[in-house]
């Protein structure tokens, strides 16, 4: 169980706040609506870790999403067959091949056994169990349909992990391009450039710009190499520990979407995640505000996050949904259009169903092509470092064997 700081209003209007133990933002705000209190503001109240610093993992086997999804597949049929679920988790323990996993679901159990809701239990792993996915939980605890739950949370991941797999499958090529162009440039620089400067050197020949730039790049590199590979890896470091800065992650979110060529497909997997998430957790019966804040954290871009809490507080003020998506600028007319049809009609989890499949289908397309639009332009890197060699090697060679020619002639 976590502890929240929270604002609110009683039935009378007047400001209420305090502190409330419970195990998500959306089970703290469903225990303060049985309060008769409005919510306004629920913060996570930040905890001192109780792990002993000799005790501290700091290399720990993350759980992938696929294991996630076998995880939520095979709870989803243990339910369904109306297993305890005490007996459903020990034996997902010994079967589970992932070893980080088997150890938390063990932990589940122990608490499970103490008396604590699953709910409850899988937040106090918030590296495995996401918020969102604590939340869903929680809200087939209340409702009777812990498997539907699960079921949910399967094609939630399964359909995450599709497109993950598209992301990489397209940004695999260019990425050891670019590797590789790295490497040459080292390689040419330290080792072959310097045996042609020697060579030139011998001959004391007119050198044209471009060999006096290939040299003094040479001459730079074989220096300072060291300082070059140091440099490069701070500022790495420093670029990974500025992004997770609250100011950081919202630079970042926003230059992402940015981006030439991949930022607009990006921007669109995320609206899809968004879309998917959201129509998630109202299907589920989450309240809409306390849906807008998970799926805020779900989207990871916090340029969208920012943009989503936005609409929440608007929605809080007493603003459609309509109108808090036209507002926030994110959406194109047809998704606000089906949108609209969803709030006309009450199927809005339907709608947003919908809406992640349009975006889900354009990023499967523009993945597909991404990299035919990506290969002209390394093509033409490497006609560029070409042409450079060309020009700094072969052109001064040709002069000296030409002077050559007219001294022997």
């Amino acid at each position: 169980m976590a502890n929240f700081v929270y604002t609110a209003r009683d039935t009378n209007g007047n400001a209420v706040s305090g502190q409330i133990e419970a195990g998500s933002e959306g089970a703290a705000a469903d225990l303060l609506r049985r309060r008769s209190f409005i919510p306004l503001t629920i913060q996570r109240q930040a905890e001192q870790s109780k792990t002993p610093i000799g005790q501290l993992e700091l290399w720990q086997a993350k759980v992938s999403l696929t294991d996630l999804i076998l995880f939520s597949r095979q709870m989803y049929s243990l339910m369904k067959a109306g297993i305890p679920i005490v007996r459903a988790i020990e034996g997902l323990a010994q079967s589970t091949s992932s070893k980080r996993l088997q150890k938390v679901l063990g932990e589940l159990v122990g608490q499970l056994e103490n008396g604590r809701s699953l709910s409850v239990a899988l937040a106090e792993h918030p590296k495995v169990f996401s918020r969102l996915m604590v939340s869903i939980v929680h809200v087939g605890e209340n409702t009777g349909r812990l498997d539907e739950a699960f079921l949910q949370l399967n094609y939630y991941f399964e359909q995450e992990l599709e497109t993950r797999k598209q992301i990489k499958q397209a940004t695999r090529y260019p990425f050891f391009v670019l590797i590789a162009l790295v490497v040459a440039m080292f390689i040419l620089n330290l080792a072959v450039i310097p045996q042609f400067a020697n060579m030139f050197a011998r001959f004391n020949a007119e050198l044209p710009w471009s060999t006096k730039a290939l040299l003094a790049s040479s001459a730079f590199f074989v220096a300072y190499w060291p300082l070059i590979i140091i440099a490069a890896i701070g500022a790495t470091l420093g670029f990974r520990s500025y992004i997770r800065t609250d100011k950081g992650r919202v630079v970042w979110g926003r230059w992402r979407l940015v981006f030439p060529i991949i930022g607009n497909v990006i921007y669109r997997a995320t609206l899809g995640r968004f879309a998917r998430s959201f129509g998630m957790m109202l299907k589920a019966g989450v309240p809409m505000t306390s849906a807008l804040t998970l799926v805020a954290d779900a989207v990871d871009n916090e340029y969208m996050g920012e943009k989503i809490r936005d609409m929440r507080r608007n929605i809080e003020r007493g603003e459609s949904l309509l109108r808090v998506s036209q507002q926030s600028g994110m959406f194109t007319p047809l998704v606000l259009q089906m949108i609209a049809v969803g709030e006309e009609t009450g199927a809005m989890d339907d709608m947003l169903g919908e809406v992640a499949g349009f975006y889900e289908r354009e990023v499967a397309f523009d993945l597909k092509s991404l990299t035919a639009k990506i290969e002209p332009i390394l093509i033409a890197i490497v006609a560029v470092m070409v042409l450079i060699l060309a020009l700094g090697i072969f052109t001064p060679m040709w002069d000296m064997l030409n002077a050559y020619k007219g001294n022997t002639g």
